[in-house]
């Protein structure tokens, strides 16, 4: 009984954690308008994958810390329903945060389902451990993906006009560029669309892009490329980090090995994303800031760099606090932050750990009650 249980919160917790994260990587492709949500989607999807895949051979130590190792009692880290409450207390906090809509951190709900599960079986919890091993690097990841988003993108935006690249603003129906005229903000945009609209007798988009050549490439191709390569080397990243915490959980069961938990996770994690990934990603794609295909671009080579880095030091860092801290080093570089739903979504994180706490207490003592 208690198998099927570590295998449900197990196979529970990676659904909501890609339901939750999954599209985090690609959301500054389908907020700048470099692609639709379903081509993001597949991208995310297949380099996540990837990085699960890569795990095996790279996270060992992750494996280990989110097992409690050092940070409760080693019986209680070995206890079959200790381990079933924390992968379904956190699952539940994920996936109502999911339901709301709302990019929360699976670490941070894993670390309050870690902690409160312990203090609903009497164990004394490691605060020393909690302090440095968790919580440092959880707060640390953002504010660093913060202060280097608003630190480099200006770097990169002066290095782009140094080279002559400019931008411009495109008029189109469907594939096809009807016309082409200096960047103009959006009111203007939208108004010269709604002309060309009468005009043509079809519809117009508008999007801005840049203009100039790299090398003898079209600026605009090079960027949408490198754009889709940074924003698979989060999601590769955010795999590699986050499938090891999960797994650790069915490796109490004798049945697994280490691969067989990641394997299990892995395509876990990817049907959460495919299934029930859009709320999270409306939110993260447009609702915290408005963003161009550069600035997305740097949100996402910011957010690979630190989050690869955590896990080859075993740091366990949360991908949704390093991404989103990357967008709001982006809101506050162009002023095009929304205060209100930067607002909201701090509010979640701050939740986050004692909602997971008392899911976690919650559940380990209805799972000390089976045989």
């Amino acid at each position: 009984m208690l198998f099927a249980l570590i295998l449900l919160a197990a196979v529970a917790l990676a659904y909501a954690n890609g339901a939750n994260d999954n599209f985090k990587g690609v959301a500054t492709l389908f907020g700048s308008g470099t692609t639709n949500y379903r081509r993001a989607l597949t991208w995310a999807t297949a380099t996540t994958l990837l990085g699960s895949l890569a795990a095996v051979l790279l996270t060992g130590t992750l494996l280990k810390s989110f097992r409690g190792k050092g940070l409760v009692p080693d019986e209680l880290s070995t206890e079959a329903a200790y381990a079933a409450a924390v992968g379904l207390g956190a699952a539940l906090t994920v996936l109502l945060a999911t339901r709301v809509g709302m990019p929360v951190s699976t670490t941070h709900g894993l670390v309050g389902a870690l902690v409160g599960a312990a203090f609903a079986a009497g164990a004394d919890v490691n605060l020393s451990k909690l302090g440095n091993g968790f919580f440092l690097p959880l707060l640390a990841s953002p504010v660093l993906a913060l202060f280097a988003t608003f630190l480099l993108y200006p770097l990169f935006r002066a290095a782009r006009r140094k080279a002559g690249i400019g931008e411009q603003t495109c008029f189109c129906v469907g594939t096809q560029v009807v016309e082409t005229v200096p960047a103009i903000d959006n009111t203007a945009a939208l108004q010269r669309a709604e002309q060309l609209a009468v005009t043509i007798g079809d519809t117009v988009t508008c999007e801005n892009r840049y203009a100039g050549t790299i090398v003898g490439i079209e600026a605009a191709y090079v960027l949408d490329k490198s754009h889709f390569l940074s924003a698979g080397v989060v999601s590769f990243a955010r795999g590699l980090n986050d499938t090891p915490k999960i797994a650790a959980l069915l490796l109490l069961a004798p049945q697994f090995t280490g691969l067989g938990a990641l394997a299990v996770v892995g395509v876990a994690i990817a049907l959460g994303g495919i299934l029930s990934a859009r709320r999270v990603a409306d939110t993260m794609s447009h609702r915290i800031t408005d963003m161009n295909h550069g600035q997305g671009f740097t949100a996402n080579l910011i957010t690979g760099a630190i989050v690869i880095a955590a896990s080859r030091l075993g740091m366990p860092v949360s991908t949704t606090h390093v991404s989103c801290g990357s967008l709001f080093g982006i809101g506050a570089v162009t002023g095009k932050g929304k205060p209100r739903m930067i607002a909201t979504v701090l509010a979640a994180w701050v939740t986050t750990l004692p909602v997971g706490a008392a899911l976690g207490g919650l559940c380990y003592w209805m799972m000390s009650s089976v045989p």
